[in-house]
């Protein structure tokens, strides 16, 4: 079975009638073999789907449409396998919604040198006809992804997947509803934006309720159900010694229990698989959820402090994108720097960072929080792993939409960190903490940020891409005056685009 096992993405074949009847059943069986390898490949995460082979016009469009309408597809592989003159597709691709990869491949791997003939030729004529196909997409000035190489290669495999992944990703904004408990933290700029743009760009849509509709689903969570909680917690994670012995720690964690319960069955409710709130309104509630917001983000679920819901909406995206991926995505914090020879980030938040990127078993503690409310709270702590990972953020620039990328590799402290009482990650951003942040300084970057050892810069510049966004990347190879320019260039593709 297929990670998104509910998903499909379809395979189409063209070719035309010009060949006769035996060289169209040879395309048809080629391509049937191409279809269950590409569903044996372990690193395609989606189920291919095989379509019958289009000749004309008419079978192109029909196939279009069929796509636009089966909300299981998330997007096409389209593959010339003969010469398939480009004109039959303009009025398929002109109507096709659903995001496409032009696979520039062919059956054979060798040529069989001995044997070729003009039979062959014409059957296996892919370098003829994919350019043909290409050119159409250009003059129609389609995004698309197009991957080159034969398609039992691994590395093939690994860009379509990186694509499917993206598609997935989009497929999910289109449903996605992010709920709002509570507004933007006053004063703030950079995670306010306009939610009727977001919807149009992405498809996801935001809705704000009432403190007082959330906080009478925490209050109606049962006793039984907040103790079966307790005993999930002790088995999955590490509880601090003399916790559950303690009357008043014991209390605090139940509440934290009765708030995860209660904001899950309200998201539940609502259809939102991605939520933000803030500590500046907590009418209603005990106190800002720590744990049980932890808790949430590592079932899936996208969030954003402070009312940032366009990073909650990409969380989301993000998680869907990397399911099944080693490491984990999480919402972060450039918090503080460490100035040195290989200067790094201290990258956290107040409460809320997601255990799906911890080194080790999270342990649960109980801390007083003084920033919206004075109280102690119940949070997990631990250091994210090391490895490969990257900071996304996406920003409304009032005009149109910019995800900011940056590469970076998270390490281990060189020492403890007995008194921060909340989960953490350290990183070296590429090229340099000195490059990297004033670089994403002048591309207008959050301080809030995706963070993600799942998520690759392929799939995300294929998510770009598709969802019609301008993508900055700040990498090993950045060098600021370039980056400069390409900012001001990007700007004026995309007022030239009629992104405005």
């Amino acid at each position: 079975m297929k990670i998104f096992d509910k998903k499909q993405i379809w395979f189409v074949t063209g070719s035309q009638h010009l060949y006769g009847p035996k060289v169209l059943q040879r395309v048809a069986a080629d391509s049937h073999e191409m279809v269950a390898g590409l569903n044996a490949a372990a690193d395609i995460s989606v189920a291919v789907v095989e379509q019958e082979v289009v000749k004309t016009p008419d079978e192109i469009l029909e196939v279009c449409r069929r796509a636009n309408n089966d909300p299981d597809c998330v997007g096409l592989v389209l593959w010339m396998h003969t010469f398939s003159p480009a004109k039959m597709w303009i009025a398929g691709l002109s109507q096709l919604n659903k995001p496409f990869l032009h696979l520039h491949t062919q059956f054979n791997a060798e040529l069989p040198w001995q044997d070729i003939d003009m039979d062959f030729m014409n059957l296996n004529q892919s370098a003829h006809g994919c350019r043909e196909f290409g050119f159409i997409g250009t003059r129609l000035n389609l995004n698309r992804k197009v991957v080159t190489g034969h398609w039992q290669n691994v590395a093939v495999h690994r860009q379509i997947d990186d694509w499917c992944r993206a598609a997935v990703g989009v497929a999910e904004a289109q449903q996605l509803k992010v709920a709002r408990f509570g507004d933007n933290m006053r004063q703030v700029a950079v995670t306010e934006g306009n939610k009727v743009s977001a919807q149009i760009q992405f498809g996801y849509e935001v809705h704000a309720y009432g403190l007082g509709e959330l906080s009478e689903r925490v209050n109606a969570v049962t006793d039984s159900d907040v103790a079966a909680l307790l005993d999930e917690y002790a088995s999955t994670y590490d509880i601090a010694p003399g916790l559950l012995d303690d009357r008043d720690s014991l209390a605090i964690l139940r509440q934290e229990a009765r708030l995860e319960l209660g904001m899950e069955q309200f998201l539940t409710e609502k259809g939102a698989r991605a939520f933000a709130n803030t500590f500046e309104n907590l009418t209603g509630l005990t106190n800002l959820p720590g744990l049980a917001t932890q808790r949430l983000m590592e079932k899936g679920y996208g969030y954003g402090g402070e009312g940032d819901w366009k990073t909650a909406a990409m969380v989301r995206m993000m998680k869907v994108m990397g399911q099944g991926k080693a490491g984990g995505t999480s919402f972060m914090e450039d918090y503080t720097y460490n100035f040195s020879e290989r200067s790094q980030v201290l990258g956290a938040h107040m409460l809320e960072v997601c255990p799906s990127i911890a080194t080790a078993r999270p342990k649960i503690e109980i801390h007083r929080h003084t920033i919206g409310c004075d109280c102690p709270i119940a949070r997990m702590i631990f250091t994210g792993k090391p490895g490969p990972a990257l900071n996304v953020s996406v920003i409304d620039l009032g005009d149109r939409f910019r995800m900011l990328v940056n590469t970076v590799d998270a390490v281990t402290p060189p020492q403890g960190l007995p008194n921060l009482p909340v989960a953490h990650a350290l990183w070296e951003p590429h090229p340099s903490l000195e490059v990297a942040a004033t670089a994403w300084i002048y591309g207008g970057g959050a301080h809030h940020t995706v963070y993600s050892q799942a998520v690759t810069v392929d799939m995300l510049s294929d998510y770009a891409e598709i969802a019609g966004i301008e993508m900055a990347l700040i990498d090993q190879q950045t060098n600021l005056r370039q980056y400069k320019q390409d900012l001001k260039h990007n700007s004026l593709y995309y007022r030239l685009n009629g992104q405005i």
